[in-house]
């Protein structure tokens, strides 16, 4: 306790400065002084109160404490007056009341005046510092922080929401907000945490920056609420904007701006707080309008996309054509072309022009003739042409030979596309025709050259085996690299009943031939690979069918043309119709006296050539039903059966129809210009 007194007329000066203590009256418990003032200033540390309290109350009693008294004073205000006894209630006396300062500092005032009546005792006070809950007294705003509030003994500080700063005033709470940059050609900003309060103590900066060209116009929210002043124009927070060299506001109050249209294409919006207030903030919405281009018009035939009312600046629209039609700019043809709205109000060019596709001149087809389908032998777009071969020995690869002038500038067929036809030589269709002749050719008859076209001669020479063995057979020309034959006539002869095929380097072919002497005048060729049937059995010569690919394509002529396949299963039966004519042609057709029975393949294949005939034969048979046929058989023999894959034709009687050297032959059937193939397994199988 550090006591400073001062003596001048009987008053005294203490000055209290611990955390807690006492104090009383002069000569306590005796009775005090007359004409006497003895004053107390007790102070604690900031953040502190001090709290007063009496434990005994003894003065002389007077109307409103005019003579002695003891007063309560804080920063100049009288907390309390008192004086009187505690056992009466005719004055004004502590009692148990509890006196805080409202800061940390308080003084106590004690007076008499000159003379008492009776002897009074005096008084007992006690003092304590208490800590101050700042956060939760409300009386002075200036002590509120502005988010949150924190106490502690002696003291509080406050801190603020994620995203917000503490102001240097350590009470504040403000945003960082200057430097958002906003390119878009629209959109929104506004006050932090619109529409609730906006911080305080900010300075925010917005800038709008768009393409030149453009130019910016802003839309004030109707919700508008800055605080102003009723008599200064926005002295606290307000909204400025600068665009170019112009400047709007600033702006306060709860009207609304309204829409600023400006001239640049460049904005700043400045946003300014202070450190008080709790108004709701502001929003704009921006869109940057460009110069108005005029609607182009639409040349014929062409389509435009996006097509719309008004065009503006950076607005661009892609020109292309109807199908048929093609863009033409400057001498060139184009798929699309786009122009562009530019800043001054114009297009960038002007629209092109479409043009009619002209698919030019057809290509011409070898031994083929075109003929337009208009007068004029048009060639635009939607023009056709046929295509037709000149002879009748020829025919056109597709079905459909008409080809369009397409959108694309290009002949197309809705088969082939843009691949052009062929003028193929037709199959089944000899050089000259059969003679007119139904009845049967006993023993054969010699066939003119062209007759037989797809007729082949096929020369065996198995050399793998010994001694060596040789052997020829007929084949039925299919394309330019294949001829179908039976599969005996390409089996390498076995004591087993193995398949093997012979070697294909032991194969020779020989088309367009007719006289056999003249085989240097026949065109030959090689084979590349054999085929035979898998499931062929030698047994039965069922399934008795083999391929057998040239190692050289040959050209078609008046003398080598390729024989017709029958149509599949599923559109025709599977053989002839019974009594049908068909045509076998070979050299194994020789005359009369020769034997009629069918003989086994090995027996076929060693006999005597000398029996042969020199020039091509040929004889017309009737197809056999096949109960008939498999009767026929069944009664010959138990061990041979028909199946499915074999027919029988001939004559009940029997004579020489084929022979040696026939095995393989196609049995053309059909009409004088054109036969469909059977091949069956001929040398067993005729009568």
């Amino acid at each position: 306790l550090r006591i400073i007194s001062v003596v001048m007329n009987l008053f005294i000066l203490l000055s209290l400065s611990d955390m807690y203590g006492s104090l009383h009256s002069p000569n306590f418990p005796e009775p005090y002084p007359r004409e006497t003032e003895l004053r107390w200033n007790v102070s604690v540390p900031d953040g502190f109160q001090v709290k007063l309290y009496f434990s005994h109350f003894d003065l002389e009693p007077s109307y409103l404490c005019e003579y002695d008294y003891v007063k309560v004073e804080a920063e100049g205000e009288v907390l309390a007056l008192f004086c009187g006894r505690e056992e009466t209630d005719t004055e004004a006396v502590p009692a148990q009341r509890v006196i805080t300062s409202p800061r940390s500092s308080l003084s106590l005032l004690f007076s008499s005046d000159f003379s008492n009546e009776e002897r009074y005792s005096g008084f007992v006070a006690h003092y304590s510092a208490t800590d101050v809950d700042e956060c939760s007294d409300r009386t002075d705003e200036d002590l509120l922080c502005d988010h949150f509030c924190h106490n502690y003994i002696g003291g509080f500080y406050c801190s603020c929401r994620y995203g917000y700063l503490l102001h240097t005033d350590n009470r504040t709470c403000r945003v960082e907000c200057s430097d958002g940059v906003f390119r878009e050609r629209s959109g929104v900003l506004s006050s932090v945490d619109f529409p609730a309060p906006y911080p305080k103590s900010s300075e925010c900066l917005y800038r709008i920056e768009v393409e030149l060209g453009f130019r910016l116009r802003l839309q004030f929210d109707p919700s508008f609420d800055v605080e102003d002043h009723p008599d200064v124009s926005c002295p606290y927070d307000y909204v400025k904007i600068t665009a170019g060299s112009s400047e709007f506001g600033p702006f306060c109050g709860v009207r609304s701006p309204g829409v600023i249209q400006t001239d640049s294409n460049v904005v700043t919006v400045v946003f300014h707080s202070d450190n008080s207030g709790e108004n709701l903030g502001w929003r704009i919405s921006y869109t940057a309008t460009g110069s108005r281009c005029p609607v182009p018009e639409i040349p014929p035939n062409a389509l435009i996309n996006p097509v719309q009312s008004e065009y503006s600046f950076k607005d661009h629209i892609l020109f292309t054509c109807e199908p048929g039609y093609r863009l033409l700019k400057d001498g060139e043809f184009l798929d699309h072309y786009q122009v562009d709205c530019r800043s001054d109000g114009s297009w960038s060019s002007h629209p092109p022009l479409c043009q009619m596709v002209d698919c030019g001149s057809p290509k011409l087809v070898d031994m083929a003739d075109m003929v337009f389908g208009n007068h004029d032998n048009s060639t635009l777009f939607g023009s056709t042409v046929n295509y037709i071969c000149r002879e009748d020995t020829f025919h056109l690869n597709t079905t459909n030979s008409s080809y369009s002038c397409g959108p694309d500038g290009e002949w197309t067929n809705p088969e082939t596309g843009s691949k052009l036809p062929s003028c193929l030589p037709a199959c089944g269709r000899p050089s000259r025709s059969l003679p007119p002749q139904v009845k049967r050719i006993v023993g054969g008859r010699s066939a003119e050259p062209g007759l037989f076209p797809w007729h082949v001669l096929l020369s065996v020479e198995d050399l793998s085996r010994v001694p060596e063995d040789r052997w020829f057979g007929s084949g039925a020309l299919l394309s330019e690299s294949w001829v179908l034959t039976a599969a005996h006539v390409l089996r390498s002869q076995r004591r087993d009943t193995s398949v093997v095929p012979v070697a294909p380097e032991h194969v020779k072919v020989f088309l367009g031939l007719h006289d056999v002497r003249d085989k240097r005048l026949a065109t030959n060729r090689s084979v590349e690979e054999i085929f035979l049937h898998p499931d062929f059995q030698p047994n039965n010569y069922n399934n008795d069918i083999a391929l057998l690919k040239l190692s050289e394509r040959v050209g078609f002529n008046e003398v080598i043309r390729p024989v017709c396949l029958p149509p599949p299963h599923k559109e025709d039966p599977s053989t002839p119709v019974p009594n049908s004519l068909g045509v076998v042609a070979g050299w194994g057709i020789s005359n009369l006296n020769a034997s009629t029975s069918t003989s086994s393949s090995s027996s076929s294949m060693s006999a005597d050539l000398g029996v042969t005939s020199d020039l091509l034969q040929y004889v017309k048979l009737p197809v056999v039903s096949q109960d008939e046929c498999q009767a026929s058989y069944t009664s010959r023999s138990v061990s041979y059966n028909i199946t499915d894959n074999m027919f029988c034709a001939g004559f009940f009687e029997g004579g020489r129809d084929t022979c040696l050297g026939d095995s393989g032959g196609a049995f053309p059937v059909g009409g004088a210009n054109r036969t469909s193939t059977f091949l069956k397994q001929q040398q067993q199988l005729y009568n």
